[in-house]
């Protein structure tokens, strides 16, 4: 079923048809293989992702998920996502025509190559939930201080940066009347959203 989505993806109309159909064609000249992830084709190793293939308006091209490894020789790789991503890094292409198969393959190869040795970036240790002072003193209460240091350190943040934001000292105050039953039943700010 998802080979037949992948064949679907490949398929349909697009501006870059011809162009990601060459980057398909290179990738599975390697020991890859190809599954349907968040919509778009995924290229892993022992169910580790390693590169990705996506269209999109003006341009496409191939997302590798540990690209910050990669020697980039020739100077085309950027950054995905700027803050969000570290590691990732993409390839974009926007003609259809002119694709260095020999290149692509080149840092194909050394995407694989990397995976094979584990290469991975760590991520980054968060710092300390810094509470509010409005918080410190609401967490007197031993029922609100004990369900407080039960929630998880991204929950702590949320709550934490929830009462930072408030600009006037009276908003602050009605937030921290607002979490309160939320913290004692263990609820995150933003759970009804997950």
């Amino acid at each position: 079923m998802s080979s037949d989505k992948i064949e679907a993806y490949y398929s349909r109309e697009h501006p870059f048809q011809k162009g990601l159909q060459q980057l398909r064609e290179i990738i599975l000249k390697t020991e890859l293989e190809e599954q349907l992830k968040w919509g778009a084709p995924v290229y892993s190793l022992n169910n580790k992702n390693v590169l990705g293939v996506m269209g999109f308006k003006n341009h496409f091209g191939i997302w590798f998920f540990n690209g910050v490894f990669l020697s980039d020789p020739l100077g085309v790789l950027q950054n995905a996502q700027q803050e969000k991503t570290r590691a990732m890094r993409q390839w974009r292409f926007s003609r259809n025509e002119g694709i260095d198969t020999t290149a692509v393959l080149s840092y194909v190869e050394e995407a694989i190559a990397n995976q094979k040795k584990g290469l991975k970036l760590s991520p980054e240790r968060k710092k300390e939930v810094e509470i509010p002072m409005l918080l410190q003193t609401a967490l007197k209460d031993p029922r609100l201080k004990k369900a407080f240091e039960s929630l998880t350190q991204g929950r702590q943040r949320e709550y934490c940066e929830y009462i930072n934001s408030a600009r006037q000292e009276k908003t602050k105050h009605s937030r921290i009347e607002k979490i309160f039953p939320m913290i004692l039943q263990g609820k995150g700010l933003n759970d009804h959203y997950r």
